[in-house]
């Protein structure tokens, strides 16, 4: 039987390790991009200290939370996953904010305003330049007279 080109047991395509990642990665405009005009030499950093949650520092987290608490070798996986995959997605949306203001830099108010709308989170410290309090709407007379006929009519029933 004649094999087809790109594909494997069973007519199966056969990917490489790298199609699949390119598989998993936003659309190339979506995507934040640095140019090496951007990129500082002097503070490369390697793969293991990017990291913004290591397993050491998850163990801290738990342990404050309760010392007699031990994760499980997956369950620090997937947490430290999930912690990785929500980063690159405010990042993400950071930049596209950004992008949108027509703004070649990503400030705090665009991660800020990602969080607050998508993720209903506010960051302790980094309060909203311009706070807008609630304004509780006018009740005129018209609806109070209203409502009040409303709950006579009720204590009747």
């Amino acid at each position: 039987m004649n094999k087809l080109p790109g594909m494997g047991e069973n007519n199966c395509p056969v990917v490489s390790t790298s199609q699949m990642m390119a598989l998993n990665q936003p659309p190339a405009g979506l995507r934040p991009v640095i140019t090496t005009s951007q990129v500082n030499p002097a503070m490369s950093v390697s793969p293991a200290e990017s990291k913004v949650l290591d397993k050491r520092r998850l163990q801290e987290l738990v342990k404050e939370v309760d010392p007699l608490e031990q994760l499980d070798e997956d369950v620090e996986e997937v947490l430290l996953q999930i912690a990785d995959d929500f980063i690159e997605n405010v990042v993400t949306n950071a930049c596209q904010i950004a992008k949108h203001r027509k703004s070649n830099v990503l400030e705090v108010k665009d991660v800020q305003l990602h969080l607050e709308r998508n993720w209903n989170m506010w960051v302790p410290g980094f309060g909203s330049e311009d706070l807008r309090p609630y304004k509780k709407a006018v009740v005129t007379d018209a609806h109070k007279q209203r409502m009040a006929l409303i709950k006579k009519t009720l204590k009747k029933y």
